[in-house]
Protein backbone atom coordinates (compact mmCIF):
# COMPACT_ATOMS: atom_id res chain seq x y z
CA UNK A 1 0.00 0.00 0.00
CA UNK A 2 1.23 3.36 -0.97
CA UNK A 3 2.48 5.83 1.57
CA UNK A 4 1.79 8.52 -0.42
CA UNK A 5 5.26 10.16 -0.07
CA UNK A 6 4.08 11.26 3.56
CA UNK A 7 7.92 10.67 5.25
CA UNK A 8 5.92 10.81 8.92
CA UNK A 9 6.71 14.84 8.90
CA UNK A 10 3.96 17.55 9.33
CA UNK A 11 4.62 20.45 7.47
CA UNK A 12 5.64 23.63 9.62
CA UNK A 13 2.69 26.34 9.07
CA UNK A 14 4.33 30.03 8.20
CA UNK A 15 4.36 32.07 10.66
CA UNK A 16 4.84 29.28 13.41
CA UNK A 17 7.96 29.74 15.78
CA UNK A 18 11.38 28.54 13.72
CA UNK A 19 9.50 29.13 10.46
CA UNK A 20 11.26 30.95 7.59
CA UNK A 21 8.63 32.93 5.14
CA UNK A 22 9.61 32.22 1.57
CA UNK A 23 8.13 35.04 0.01
CA UNK A 24 11.47 36.59 0.45
CA UNK A 25 10.75 39.57 -1.18
CA UNK A 26 7.38 40.51 0.73
CA UNK A 27 9.30 39.69 3.93
CA UNK A 28 11.83 42.13 3.17
CA UNK A 29 9.59 44.88 1.73
CA UNK A 30 7.35 44.60 5.21
CA UNK A 31 10.68 45.14 7.20
CA UNK A 32 12.28 47.98 4.92
CA UNK A 33 10.91 51.93 5.06
CA UNK A 34 12.27 53.68 2.64
CA UNK A 35 10.75 56.72 4.32
CA UNK A 36 11.81 56.36 7.32
CA UNK A 37 15.49 55.72 5.88
CA UNK A 38 14.88 59.02 4.59
CA UNK A 39 14.16 60.66 7.60
CA UNK A 40 16.90 58.76 9.09
CA UNK A 41 19.22 60.63 6.49
CA UNK A 42 18.06 64.24 6.28
CA UNK A 43 17.98 64.12 10.57
CA UNK A 44 21.89 62.72 10.29
CA UNK A 45 23.11 65.76 7.80
CA UNK A 46 20.99 68.58 9.38
CA UNK A 47 22.91 67.05 12.74
CA UNK A 48 26.33 67.02 11.26
CA UNK A 49 26.02 70.65 9.11
CA UNK A 50 24.43 72.43 12.06
CA UNK A 51 26.82 74.44 14.68
CA UNK A 52 24.05 73.52 16.96
CA UNK A 53 22.39 70.59 18.25
CA UNK A 54 19.31 69.92 17.43
CA UNK A 55 16.34 67.65 19.10
CA UNK A 56 16.85 64.17 19.55
CA UNK A 57 15.10 61.83 17.05
CA UNK A 58 14.19 59.15 19.23
CA UNK A 59 11.22 57.93 17.32
CA UNK A 60 12.84 57.45 14.47
CA UNK A 61 16.33 55.59 15.97
CA UNK A 62 14.54 53.59 17.92
CA UNK A 63 12.17 52.26 14.57
CA UNK A 64 15.31 52.15 12.45
CA UNK A 65 17.17 49.63 15.12
CA UNK A 66 14.01 47.75 15.78
CA UNK A 67 13.95 46.75 11.88
CA UNK A 68 17.70 46.24 11.44
CA UNK A 69 17.43 43.29 14.43
CA UNK A 70 14.06 42.41 12.96
CA UNK A 71 15.73 42.02 9.50
CA UNK A 72 19.03 40.23 11.13
CA UNK A 73 17.09 37.31 12.70
CA UNK A 74 15.00 37.06 9.55
CA UNK A 75 18.46 36.83 7.83
CA UNK A 76 19.87 34.37 10.48
CA UNK A 77 17.17 31.96 9.79
CA UNK A 78 17.30 32.26 5.82
CA UNK A 79 20.80 31.54 6.18
CA UNK A 80 20.18 28.36 8.54
CA UNK A 81 17.41 27.10 6.27
CA UNK A 82 18.61 24.51 3.87
CA UNK A 83 16.12 25.67 1.32
CA UNK A 84 17.50 28.51 0.99
CA UNK A 85 18.48 28.64 -2.88
CA UNK A 86 21.75 30.72 -4.62
CA UNK A 87 20.25 33.55 -5.72
CA UNK A 88 18.34 33.94 -2.43
CA UNK A 89 22.16 34.09 -0.37
CA UNK A 90 23.51 36.47 -2.86
CA UNK A 91 20.53 38.69 -2.11
CA UNK A 92 20.81 38.10 1.72
CA UNK A 93 24.41 39.38 0.96
CA UNK A 94 23.35 42.63 -0.49
CA UNK A 95 20.76 43.50 2.27
CA UNK A 96 23.34 43.10 5.13
CA UNK A 97 25.38 45.56 3.05
CA UNK A 98 22.41 47.79 3.11
CA UNK A 99 21.95 47.35 6.91
CA UNK A 100 25.74 48.07 7.48
CA UNK A 101 25.48 51.47 5.62
CA UNK A 102 22.12 51.92 8.07
CA UNK A 103 24.12 50.83 10.98
CA UNK A 104 27.13 53.84 9.81
CA UNK A 105 24.28 56.40 9.60
CA UNK A 106 22.66 55.85 13.24
CA UNK A 107 26.63 55.18 14.70
CA UNK A 108 27.53 58.81 12.70
CA UNK A 109 24.06 60.72 14.22
CA UNK A 110 24.62 59.57 17.43
CA UNK A 111 28.91 60.37 17.62
CA UNK A 112 28.00 63.75 15.93
CA UNK A 113 25.29 64.19 18.66
CA UNK A 114 28.32 63.32 21.43
CA UNK A 115 30.69 65.93 20.58
CA UNK A 116 28.42 68.56 20.15
CA UNK A 117 26.96 67.55 23.56
CA UNK A 118 30.55 67.33 25.23
CA UNK A 119 31.68 70.50 23.29
CA UNK A 120 28.66 72.96 24.71
CA UNK A 121 28.02 70.85 27.96
CA UNK A 122 28.45 73.69 30.26
CA UNK A 123 25.81 75.96 27.99
CA UNK A 124 23.57 72.98 27.64
CA UNK A 125 22.84 72.97 30.98
CA UNK A 126 23.08 75.97 31.95
CA UNK A 127 20.38 76.38 29.19
CA UNK A 128 16.47 74.69 29.63
CA UNK A 129 15.59 74.88 25.73
CA UNK A 130 18.83 72.94 25.18
CA UNK A 131 18.37 70.71 27.61
CA UNK A 132 14.88 69.76 26.32
CA UNK A 133 16.70 68.99 23.21
CA UNK A 134 18.55 65.75 24.65
CA UNK A 135 17.02 62.16 25.38
CA UNK A 136 17.33 61.19 29.00
CA UNK A 137 20.32 59.04 28.32
CA UNK A 138 22.30 62.20 26.78
CA UNK A 139 21.39 65.10 29.16
CA UNK A 140 22.67 62.77 32.13
CA UNK A 141 25.88 62.38 30.06
CA UNK A 142 26.18 66.19 29.49
CA UNK A 143 25.92 66.52 33.16
CA UNK A 144 28.33 64.04 34.48
CA UNK A 145 30.46 64.96 31.53
CA UNK A 146 30.57 68.85 32.53
CA UNK A 147 31.00 67.58 36.72
CA UNK A 148 34.30 65.48 35.56
CA UNK A 149 35.74 68.18 33.53
CA UNK A 150 34.84 71.11 36.38
CA UNK A 151 36.19 68.66 39.26
CA UNK A 152 39.57 68.05 36.70
CA UNK A 153 40.17 72.10 36.19
CA UNK A 154 39.58 73.15 39.37
CA UNK A 155 42.34 70.56 41.23
CA UNK A 156 45.25 70.74 38.04
CA UNK A 157 44.77 74.94 37.99
CA UNK A 158 41.83 76.50 39.23
CA UNK A 159 42.59 75.89 42.88
CA UNK A 160 45.76 78.22 42.76
CA UNK A 161 43.34 81.03 41.50
CA UNK A 162 41.54 83.93 43.55
CA UNK A 163 37.95 83.17 43.94
CA UNK A 164 36.98 85.55 41.66
CA UNK A 165 38.94 83.58 38.64
CA UNK A 166 37.91 79.96 39.28
CA UNK A 167 34.80 79.97 37.80
CA UNK A 168 33.63 77.72 34.40
CA UNK A 169 30.24 79.29 33.99
CA UNK A 170 30.90 82.60 32.59
CA UNK A 171 29.08 83.84 30.02
CA UNK A 172 30.75 85.80 27.12
CA UNK A 173 31.26 89.68 28.15
CA UNK A 174 30.94 92.70 25.81
CA UNK A 175 34.58 91.97 24.68
CA UNK A 176 33.35 88.08 23.84
CA UNK A 177 36.02 86.71 26.76
CA UNK A 178 33.90 84.14 28.56
CA UNK A 179 34.30 79.93 29.79
CA UNK A 180 31.42 78.60 28.29
CA UNK A 181 31.57 77.62 24.69
CA UNK A 182 28.22 78.25 22.67
CA UNK A 183 27.26 77.76 19.03
CA UNK A 184 27.96 79.99 16.48
CA UNK A 185 24.64 80.41 14.98
CA UNK A 186 26.02 83.55 12.68
CA UNK A 187 28.00 80.67 10.26
CA UNK A 188 26.25 80.01 7.08
CA UNK A 189 24.80 77.07 5.66
CA UNK A 190 23.54 76.04 2.21
CA UNK A 191 20.07 74.80 2.62
CA UNK A 192 17.28 73.44 0.58
CA UNK A 193 14.00 74.28 0.72
CA UNK A 194 11.46 71.80 1.49
CA UNK A 195 8.43 74.18 0.66
CA UNK A 196 7.96 77.41 0.01
CA UNK A 197 8.61 79.71 3.21
CA UNK A 198 9.97 83.25 4.11
CA UNK A 199 13.10 84.04 5.74
CA UNK A 200 14.07 87.34 8.31
CA UNK A 201 17.61 87.26 7.50
CA UNK A 202 19.76 89.63 9.98
CA UNK A 203 20.35 92.53 8.23
CA UNK A 204 16.04 92.89 8.78
CA UNK A 205 14.94 91.84 5.47
CA UNK A 206 12.65 88.74 4.31
CA UNK A 207 14.33 86.52 1.86
CA UNK A 208 11.12 83.88 0.20
CA UNK A 209 12.79 80.74 -0.27
CA UNK A 210 10.80 78.99 -3.64
CA UNK A 211 10.66 74.92 -2.56
CA UNK A 212 13.82 72.85 -3.88
CA UNK A 213 15.71 76.12 -4.00
CA UNK A 214 19.32 76.64 -2.87
CA UNK A 215 20.91 79.09 -0.67
CA UNK A 216 23.96 79.93 1.68
CA UNK A 217 22.42 81.72 4.94
CA UNK A 218 23.53 82.11 8.23
CA UNK A 219 22.07 79.52 10.79
CA UNK A 220 20.22 82.27 13.44
CA UNK A 221 18.07 83.09 10.07
CA UNK A 222 16.65 79.27 9.59
CA UNK A 223 16.88 77.89 13.23
CA UNK A 224 13.53 77.98 13.10
CA UNK A 225 12.84 76.54 9.81
CA UNK A 226 15.06 73.59 10.34
CA UNK A 227 13.53 72.52 13.25
CA UNK A 228 10.20 72.83 11.39
CA UNK A 229 11.23 70.91 8.62
CA UNK A 230 10.43 73.51 6.43
CA UNK A 231 13.99 73.49 5.10
CA UNK A 232 17.36 70.90 5.02
CA UNK A 233 20.87 71.36 5.02
CA UNK A 234 22.93 70.09 2.60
Amino acid sequence: MEDGGDDGRRPQPVGSPGSVPRDLDRELDRLDDERMLDKLTRYWIDERNSPDILVWQGLVVEETLDKLQAQAEMVQKLQEDPRTSEEEHFRIVLIQTEAERVKFLVRSYLRTRLHKIEKYAAYIIQTPEMRGRLSVTELAHAQKYHALLTAHFHSSALSGLPESMRSLDDDEDESGRGTVTRPNKAQGLFIRARRRCPVSLPNGGILELEKGAIHLIPYEAIEALLRLGDVECL
